[in-house]
């Protein structure tokens, strides 16, 4: 994890409403280049409403947004991939007749040179060669660049999309990666596949929040534990030497919240 005291994505003072509901209640959150944060939450908790909210998918009501300590106002996904935040949906979004390359460059094509790129063909011959060199750089192995999508196990899919997101929010300016349940309905050996992708990618620098069910999970590749409950941050942790039971407490409800605590 970067020593750099600026995080990578910060959100403070965010707050959710739906006419007089409030789904995020004065949420503070923020993730360092390089680190891992697990955010949890029972169903209903505002988990999924706060990733939607750090992907550009819901404007907040109220709070502010910065990137790498510039504020930003997202209006669309758009947005916040033009200011370096991927997101990973649960459907991966991947094209499953099209090849391991082309899925990694969809949008980013390489087009051919001369006038036949003036057409638009495309160079798969270059797109499979930077994308083995991606790969590479990133220490993945996977099918050949040629194996349709469609032909993959659901780990290597898994890894294909998060891979894609990595190659998009690498380069100088280190970007964030927002993962939606990575390793729902993986089995044992392709969720440890896709746990080493994620430490991997947090090493060369890139912030990655995780969503999560999954507290194996959280603690096997997360530097720091963040918990909502009913819209609200009740916990914020390092996982090193989390209590399994104070977690728990904390998702359910069962526990105070530890900021109560504080404040008491």
């Amino acid at each position: 994890m970067s020593t750099t005291a600026t995080p990578a994505l910060e959100l403070s003072g965010i707050e959710m409403h739906y006419g007089f509901v409030r789904a995020l209640d004065d949420i503070d959150f923020h993730v360092m280049p390089g680190e891992v944060v697990g955010l949890l939450g029972d169903n209903g908790a505002g988990k999924s409403t706060l990733l939607k909210v750090m992907s550009g998918a819901h404007r907040p009501s109220h709070g502010t947004i910065r990137v790498h300590g510039r504020e930003h106002a997202f209006h669309a996904p758009s947005d916040a991939a033009d200011a370096g935040v991927q997101m990973v949906y649960q459907d991966l979004s991947l094209v499953e007749p099209q090849d391991i390359a082309i899925n990694l460059n969809l949008g980013q094509e390489t087009l051919r040179k001369g006038p036949l790129g003036w057409l638009g063909f495309i160079d798969r011959k270059a797109m499979r060669r930077s994308s083995e060199l991606e790969l590479d750089r990133l220490g993945v192995r996977t099918a050949p660049m040629t194996r349709p999508v469609e032909m993959l196990s659901g780990g290597q899919r898994q890894v294909v999309a998060l891979a894609r997101s990595a190659i998009r929010v690498s380069g100088e300016s280190r970007g964030i990666l927002l993962l939606d349940e990575p390793t729902a309905a993986l089995g044992y050996e392709q969720t440890r596949q896709v746990e080493a992708l994620i430490r991997r990618m947090a090493d060369q620098g890139i912030a990655i929040v995780v969503v999560t069910h999954d507290l194996p999970l959280c603690y096997e590749v997360t530097d720091r534990l963040v918990i909502l409950n009913r819209g609200r941050k009740v916990a914020d942790l390092p996982t090193a030497g989390a209590d399994r039971d104070h977690v728990v407490g904390w998702i359910t409800g069962s526990r105070a919240s530890m900021f109560a605590e504080a404040a008491s």
